[in-house]
């Protein structure tokens, strides 16, 4: 196989009806390690939104158990994005949506979140990919992720990628704003990347974090803002990396990269996933989720 054969594979197929083998195909071969980068990152715009930030700080589980929360909503996101059949994906969307729905989250922040997962991969990817991604691969990623939102009953979702990235610049424009509870969670995530690595490198590395957001976000955050020199250092480094892959052999079919949870290391079973609040309590645990599972803005 060479190395744009994936490419023309997936441009022979329709962007809508076969959006779930286009994603497989990007987030398991083509970019896999993108994709992860661009969706740890957009997890920090989410918290820079208060009444966002505020919740989950609230539910102290981005600051109790910071790296199961984290794998959870991998794991979770996995299972619906890329599962094993329509039917697991179904009792992974419920199993999402019983998670969310004990909580008041408005449509508008549903909406935002979402738009976070479609914008950011595509904003990441055509910045520091070994290519950038074409007009028909953008359209397919927005179509599964529509369709998560569809499952999520979330209303009010653009058409288009270009209606989603509307959406997020703007709710950034309106909503970004400092609260402590959010801080306290960007903290707590920032530790936990520094965690994966050895002692010595550990802070620099959760320091390092700050070099990738947007200026914006970083203020919203009230995080210190990095040496612009280091901030186009790390910037080169990323697209200087995407050359090199460029230049190398695309990943083999028999290795897809696939999740492995530091929380789960026997392997997990889906009704495990969530927090203990919500396992300890089966009435709500069981209960089916409203009509409307987004509550009004």
């Amino acid at each position: 196989m060479r190395r744009f054969d994936r490419l023309k594979t997936i441009l022979a197929m329709d962007p809508e009806k076969d959006c779930d083998e286009v994603y497989r195909l990007l987030s398991q071969y083509e970019f896999p390690w993108d994709f992860t980068r661009s969706l740890e990152l957009a997890l920090f715009r989410t918290y820079a939104v208060p009444t966002i930030g505020r919740l989950l700080d609230r539910t102290g589980e981005f600051t109790r158990c910071t790296q199961k929360r984290y794998d959870d909503t991998v794991l979770v996101l996995y299972e619906i994005l890329i599962p094993g059949s329509e039917r697991s994906r179904e009792r992974a969307l419920d199993h999402l949506n019983q998670l969310h729905w004990r909580y008041r989250i408005s449509n508008e922040d549903y909406l935002y979140t979402l738009a976070t997962f479609v914008v950011m991969p595509v904003r990441w990817i055509n910045e520091f990919g070994w290519r950038e991604l074409h007009p028909r691969e953008i359209r397919a990623l927005t179509a599964v992720w529509r369709r998560m939102g569809e499952g999520m009953r979330i209303e009010g979702m653009p058409e288009t990628y270009e209606g989603f990235e509307r959406l997020l610049d703007d709710y950034e424009r309106e909503r970004f704003a400092f609260d402590e509870g959010s801080r306290r969670v960007a903290d707590s995530t920032m530790r936990l990347f520094g965690s994966w690595f050895p002692r010595p490198l550990s802070a620099p590395v959760s320091d390092a974090t700050r070099l990738l957001m947007d200026p914006h976000l970083l203020e919203a955050l009230e995080l210190p803002r990095p040496p612009e020199v280091a901030r186009r250092a790390v910037r080169l480094a990323l697209k200087a990396r995407g050359g090199l892959l460029r230049l190398g052999p695309p990943r083999a079919d028999s290795k897809p990269v696939t999740p492995r949870p530091r929380s789960y290391p026997r392997g997990y079973q889906l009704d495990e996933l969530g927090p203990d609040s919500f396992h300890r309590n089966p009435t709500r645990r069981d209960a089916p989720p409203p009509v409307r599972c987004p509550v009004p803005g």
